[in-house]
């Protein structure tokens, strides 16, 4: 595989560990207000749209598996734990410890070397 179209693969990849951080943010604040009542899931639209993002990137990534390496790509979609973290920063207010942080920093130096074939 060419390098720049290796590249667009970890990027696209990237676009679904997103879509897929965006799936969870909104499944979480759309369980605020479910029950065991299956209906309150369905007519519930943070649920729906939590549904439709994970649908998304699961569409995307099998697109791309195609065409590229699982073992490439998979390590990049683990970036989704970095994406949830900052979005539950941004949009739900939470803190995080530096243990936290240090966390993400191995994963994405786990990915860049993952990424680097010999």
């Amino acid at each position: 595989m060419k390098q720049r179209g290796k590249l667009v693969y970890i990027l696209i990849a990237l676009v679904c560990a997103v879509f897929g951080a965006l799936g969870q943010l909104f499944l979480k604040l759309g369980s605020a207000s479910i029950s065991f009542d299956v209906m309150s899931w369905i007519l519930n639209f943070d649920v729906v749209l939590g549904v439709i993002f994970y649908l998304i990137a699961t569409f995307i990534f099998i697109m791309v598996l195609k065409n590229a390496e699982l073992s490439l790509l998979y390590p990049v979609v683990a970036t989704s734990y970095i994406w949830v973290a900052l979005l539950s920063i941004f949009v739900l207010l939470e803190s995080l410890s530096w243990i936290n942080w240090l966390g993400f920093l191995l994963i994405i130096g786990g990915v860049f070397l993952t990424s680097i074939k010999q």
